[in-house]
């Protein structure tokens, strides 16, 4: 029901409160569950104060590396060099030298300490890597500039990639300094003011509110939870501070969601209660740790809970199971959904990732999951997280083994029929994944399953993605190496009421993941 009211705002005499009247028609009565008046509340009539106090411990972060690029490349593109390097540039000797070129980069930075310490992204002072994204190492140089234009050579201290935070250091004293405030107490629509170089125009102030919290920009990490706001925030913001009306840091600017690279009133900050324990394990010169369970873990969409029987909105499904760590050695297994961590719910936004990863290494954690419509409880003692390079080389290891429990696959039976049902029943036409198959497709020869060799183009498998070439290893978290094994349990599902099935689903040498998809 909507209600129709006339509200008149009123900013006093140098912006010092603002009132929102509610007025009713005379002799109008107030309807029961009508929104109550608005109270009197403090807004800002300028932030001049404020950025005054603040601005001084805001720096801009220059770096430089030596780079190497292709022979073949041309080092000036984009700039008014490039046709000429296209023209002349390679008329040159065959020399087989690599060519190398030094890059710049921008970025923000602030300083908590009167003796130099200053926080930023982890992203500002790392190499570029070949797809364009943060390197494994550090650049080579870094220059901090302050707001009277004093500079400052800074050495790294200690960065943190899987949070991306990282501490610098300069050698002054008695530097211009702020301070971490509370992010937990943030509400969405309070006011915040962020500062920083973008584009290397340094000293930049802007303002908004708090549009979100807890926001979930997709990396599925240990910190994927971050503050949104319309201050607008682009380019060269990056490791700035976010502070509140009291001059506190609550978030560091971390990256924006943009279509053009620009702002477009949407941007994101890592809150500064995630980020302080980090920044004061860094400047001990200590080494992050954190919790690890050792799975490899994909969210629980509505027909992936539907094919389970489960809630929405609960739960991570396990898609992988590190041999030899913390998950394996409590028994959990692939397929299990894990619901719940040290008496803590798993939900979008607070995700297991984040829930393990802020345990303590070594502690005993109850963990509960679902496996089989059935509710398990297991212990797990935290093992202590890999680095990312770590992760990368397990995830690309794990891609070429399975954890399925394999059955006889020698069976001798005709398949034609049972092709024909799976193609009605999930728009999936499959086969037996034999040895040629797998050479064809370049699967390990461990793999067992299904292949897919036909897809309805009007079915929810084919709005899924699937395509012929893809590999069927589980559906409903029970192994299938033949047609009818599929039929079977597809049968299953479907006497049971269930909307939809739980395919396993691995393309190539790519890790595997679980897909709900809609029986027909």
């Amino acid at each position: 029901m909507r209600y129709s009211y006339a509200i008149t705002g009123i900013l006093l005499a140098g912006g010092a409160a603002a009132t929102l009247a509610v007025q009713q028609p005379v002799g109008a009565q107030t309807p029961q569950n009508a929104p109550a008046a608005m109270p009197r509340t403090s807004t800002p009539g300028s932030f001049a104060d404020l950025t005054e106090r603040l601005a001084p411990a805001v720096v801009n972060i220059s770096t430089t590396q030596t780079i190497e690029i292709n022979r073949g490349a041309n080092p000036f593109q984009g700039s008014p060099f490039e046709d000429m390097f296209r023209r002349f540039g390679q008329r040159g000797g065959g020399s087989n030298e690599p060519i190398t070129r030094e890059a710049t980069s921008l970025g923000s930075g602030f300083i908590i300490s009167d003796d130099g310490f200053i926080v930023t992204n982890n992203h500002v002072i790392s190499s570029r890597g070949p797809n364009g994204g943060p390197g494994p190492d550090p650049v080579d140089s870094i220059t901090v500039t302050l707001s009277d234009r004093t500079e400052y050579e800074a050495r790294i201290v200690g960065r943190d990639p899987a949070s991306d935070l990282a501490v610098l250091k300069i050698d002054g004293d008695d530097l211009p300094h702020v301070q971490f405030g509370d992010s937990d107490s943030l509400r969405v629509g309070d006011w915040v003011i962020a500062i920083g170089n973008p584009f290397g125009l340094g000293g930049t102030v802007t303002a908004g509110i708090v549009s979100a919290l807890q926001r979930s920009i997709g990396q599925l990490g240990a910190y994927d939870r971050y503050i949104q706001t319309d201050a607008s925030i682009n380019q060269g913001n990056s490791g700035g501070p976010m502070f509140d009306l009291q001059g506190n840091v609550v978030g560091i600017n971390s990256s924006i969601f943009s279509p053009t690279g620009g702002n477009v009133g949407i941007g994101f900050a890592i809150p500064a209660s995630e980020a302080e324990p980090i920044i004061r394990t860094l400047m001990r010169g200590e080494r992050v740790r954190r919790g690890y369970l050792g799975v490899s873990i994909l969210p629980l969409g509505d027909d992936e809970a539907d094919a389970l029987g489960l809630p929405h909105n609960r739960g991570e499904i396990v898609a992988r199971v590190e041999p030899g760590e913390a998950a394996a050695e409590a028994g959990i297994r692939q397929g299990d959904v894990i619901v719940a961590v040290n008496g803590r719910d798993v939900t979008p936004d607070q995700t297991l990732s984040y829930i393990v990863a802020n345990l303590p290494v070594g502690d005993r954690v109850p963990i509960t999951l679902i496996r089989d419509g059935r509710r398990i409880e297991v212990t797990a003692v935290m093992g202590e997280r890999p680095t990312e390079q770590e992760l990368a080389q397990r995830i690309q290891q794990g891609a070429e083994q399975q954890e399925d429990e394999l059955r006889d696959p020698e069976k001798d039976e005709p398949t034609n029929e049972m092709e024909a049902n799976t193609l009605e029943s999930i728009g999936l036409g499959l086969q037996t994944l034999t040895p040629q198959i797998a050479r064809q497709l370049g699967i390990g020869s461990g793999v067992r399953g299904l292949v897919v060799n036909q897809v309805d183009p009007s079915s929810d498998a084919a709005q899924k993605g699937f395509r012929r070439g893809d590999i069927i290893l589980s559906i409903n978290r029970t192994a299938v190496e033949q047609p009818s094994d599929a039929v079977r349990v597809i049968d299953e599902a479907r006497r049971a009421g269930r909307p939809t099935v739980l395919v396993l689903r691995q393309r190539g040498n790519a890790a595997p993941g679980f897909i709900g998809v809609e029986i027909e």
